[in-house]
């Protein structure tokens, strides 16, 4: 594949995440105020668009709630800050195996399965412009947890973001995801060109190597917008990676707590970084208003 960098870039910062990061870093943001201002920071330091999960506000667990998700979009649309939102929608499909002779039944700390419907109903109710797809089953690091999301599933809430007006941010963590995310625009599930995000380095999707990064990059359809990052230490270098290979890029403390050896970062300061990297490699870092003319993305109001 000849090398076509990208020229236009914009940046995606992954806010807050829903791993077991709250307790590592003070930075790592927990409540709807801290997590929306969290956003709005990155946005003003140049991230066209915030990706956001929410958390309890208290313990820092990941949550599902509508109230917190409320409360996070409309201070960021309040906010003195043009930004893209992406709201996550992720949850609702964990399993927790038992031990490896008895897997069931599913251990009830952990597990969260849940509808297609209640899955996006948060998207349904904020109507953001972006949310996520997670475009396959796979094990996480944790010994008994499996991410799911089945083919059937996926056609029902695809389905749904689709008719909502919501633009799916395709969350392809291996090359298997990207072949089901092309077959759900060849059943008309989702529209084309569609959006995909590569997840690379998350155990046990795609590592984050070159080749498996450029394997995965040669699967995405030429009219397809793709972005890309990578976990820990290598966020910073799939920046520059996914430029020179023709993509955007994110940061943000979902994926990396670090701005520096043993200097914990804030989401902010991670967008400035990138921007730096971009700009110094020949490129121009773009805003919202040029992504929603980009991507197609429609601005909506929220429901209710």
């Amino acid at each position: 594949m000849p090398l076509s960098m990208n020229r236009d870039v914009f940046i995606t910062c992954a806010v807050t995440g829903s791993g077991g990061t709250q307790d590592r870093s003070p930075h790592v943001p927990r409540s709807p105020q801290q997590i929306a201002d969290s956003a709005i920071a990155a946005a003003k330091a140049g991230a066209a668009i915030v990706h956001c999960h929410v958390r309890d506000p208290e313990t820092g667990a990941p949550s599902r709630k509508l109230e917190y998700y409320r409360e996070v979009t409309d201070r960021i649309r309040d906010a003195d800050v043009d930004v893209v939102l992406n709201l996550t929608a992720g949850m609702g499909g964990d399993m927790i195996f038992g031990d490896v002779e008895n897997p069931l039944p599913l251990q009830e700390a952990g597990t969260d399965m849940i509808g297609a419907s209640a899955r996006v109903a948060h998207v349904a109710e904020c109507r953001p412009e972006i949310c996520t797809l997670d475009c396959g089953t796979m094990n996480f690091a944790e010994a008994d947890y499996v991410m799911t999301n089945t083919p059937g599933m996926l056609t029902a809430m695809g389905g749904m973001m689709t008719k909502l007006g919501v633009k799916p941010e395709i969350e392809a963590f291996d090359t298997g995801h990207l072949w089901y995310a092309k077959q759900l625009v060849s059943d008309g599930v989702l529209d084309s060109p569609a959006l995909v995000q590569l997840c690379m380095g998350v155990p046990w999707g795609a590592p984050d190597d070159l080749n498996t990064f450029m394997a995965m990059v040669n699967n995405v359809p030429e009219d397809w917008t793709f972005s890309a990052f990578g976990l820990g230490r290598n966020q910073m270098a799939y920046v520059a990676a996914a430029v020179l290979a023709g993509g955007n890029v994110r940061v943000g403390l979902e994926d990396n707590l670090w701005l520096a050896k043993g200097e914990l970062a804030q989401n902010w300061q991670l967008v400035e970084r990138a921007g730096t990297i971009i700009e110094n490699m020949g490129a121009r870092v773009i805003g919202a208003a040029e992504v929603r003319e980009k991507l197609g993305l429609m601005k909506q109001a929220p429901q209710g």
